[in-house]
């Protein structure tokens, strides 16, 4: 049987675009939940919130070093597999990447010697402000990666030069604030901050099972609990108007997500189905429980408004509808449990007992495996939802790949990313957990310049 370059191309970059895609979120919300650590500690001086903020922070140089390593490769892809594809839109997608690197990336490099090695050499507000910067870069570098994404879902601000046969930019500003760029944005940030506070939870809540680091390990939790729960409710919000977003400019998208195969006639509102299996045969969902114009009131405030449906579309131009549909079903699902375990944990935790509540921490332990469930599965579902098209309503991905590029040797490089892979991982577990099981260590006085900008300490012991 002959393989199919295009087919293994694609499974390439989906590979290492997904393993990428564990690091970046993690990264950006734990900065946050360090900035408000180590705040803590700036404001009050007690050293258990420097000993916490000093924990997170070697946690955090991992994670980030394991983003650096894995999103380099992605880049080198839109060379060798998808050079037509990199020919293109070299010209728009070219910005934001450089942008990313000049002022994104350079930002956190500056500043994350100082984050990691400066603990004691410089004073405490440099710190902090120090810790600052590595988050807003992290925040930065992920608004030039939307962008040039967003540009692919709504592209703007471009002419396509026919002679040339590339896109080319005739407004810098249309182009970044494309028409889902900001909403996309939002939801990226959201989902990472869901996942930092989940992570932080997660470990928080080992801690508290076994009778470790007891007293930092509740800090830790209620305000990673604080933060998650308010991100998690944010993106309750952020999905609905980001559903709305793409039911305006892809319309093909959103009756895939929702497994929309027949536009409702006048009068007659589309359903919102929680579950299901899409058919592209009989053109239904089977085995679907579905509210009742539940889909045209999300949309329209009407529960008898039509929604557009994929028969409105050629059959070419319709997305994998299954796969787009439980991608979207599997982020919702996860993002309605984030919701009801924070709110079930904010309720415990309004009346003194969430410490108490043994099965809910370990609960906490294994929830931050949804955290990167949803993300991937946002991500996929924006992704899939998208084809046939690399650049919506421009260019097909079918005629994006490098023709020069051999089946074998694409076959080939998806084995050494593999076993590449699977190694980096193992290293980074290994780490991560020698890290996690020595947790935080709470010294005896703050010293050298760190501690000169700080009145008084907190003179209590871990218990």
């Amino acid at each position: 049987m002959e393989l199919d370059v295009y087919m293994l191309s694609r499974l390439q970059f989906a590979l290492t675009i997904m393993f990428h895609y564990l690091f970046p979120p993690l990264t950006i919300g734990l900065s946050w939940l360090m900035v408000i650590m180590e705040g803590m500690h700036l404001k009050t001086g007690d050293r258990e919130y420097e000993a916490i903020a000093r924990f997170w922070t070697e946690l955090f140089a991992v994670v980030f070093a394991m983003g650096v390593a894995t999103g380099i490769v992605m880049e080198f892809q839109f060379g060798t597999n998808w050079a037509t594809y990199s020919r293109y839109v070299g010209d728009v997608f070219g910005s934001p990447l450089a942008a990313e690197g000049i002022f994104a990336f350079f930002l956190e490099s500056s500043f994350l010697a100082v984050l990691v090695f400066g603990w004691d050499r410089v004073s405490a507000r440099m710190h902090f402000f120090s810790t600052c910067m590595v988050s807003f870069g992290a925040m930065l570098s992920s608004i030039w990666i939307v962008v040039a994404n967003s540009w692919q879902q709504t592209p703007a601000g471009f002419v396509v030069n026919e002679t040339l046969g590339r896109a080319e930019i005739t407004s810098f500003r249309a182009m970044v604030f494309n028409p889902s760029t900001v909403h996309r944005v939002m939801h990226v940030w959201l989902g990472a901050g869901i996942l930092g506070a989940f992570f932080v939870l997660s470990i928080s809540s080992y801690y508290l099972l076994h009778g470790r680091h007891t007293r930092m390990a509740r800090k830790m939790f209620k305000v990673a609990l604080a933060v998650g729960t308010f991100m998690s409710l944010a993106a309750l919000g952020s999905g609905h108007l980001q559903a709305k977003n793409v039911g305006a400019t892809q319309p093909a998208k959103l009756a895939a997500f929702e497994g929309l195969y027949k536009t409702p006639a006048e009068g007659e509102g589309a359903p919102l189905y929680l579950f299901g299996l899409p058919n592209d045969e009989t053109e239904s969902v089977d085995f679907g429980f579905a509210v009742p114009g539940g889909l045209s009131f999300l949309m329209y405030e009407s529960f008898k408004t039509p929604v557009t449906g994929l028969d409105q579309f050629p059959r070419e131009d319709w997305p994998p509808v299954n796969l787009s549909f439980q991608a979207y079903h599997m982020m919702l699902t996860v993002g309605v449990f984030f919701i009801g375990i924070t709110l079930l944990a904010c309720f415990f935790w309004w009346r003194g007992t969430v410490f108490d509540q043994r099965w809910l921490l370990w609960v906490f332990v294994f929830a931050v495996i949804g955290p990167f469930i949803g993300n991937e599965a946002g991500w996929c579902a924006a992704e899939i939802g998208r084809q046939p098209w690399i650049v919506y309503g421009l260019l097909r991905t079918g005629e994006a790949f490098s023709p020069a590029v051999s089946a074998g040797q694409v076959v080939f490089s998806i084995g050494m990313f593999l076993a590449l892979y699977t190694f980096m991982f193992l290293v980074w577990i290994f780490i991560m957990s020698k890290k996690i099981q020595k947790g935080p260590e709470l010294r005896e006085a703050a010293s050298g310049a760190h501690s000169g900008a700080l009145n008084g300490a907190d003179k209590s012991e871990e218990g």
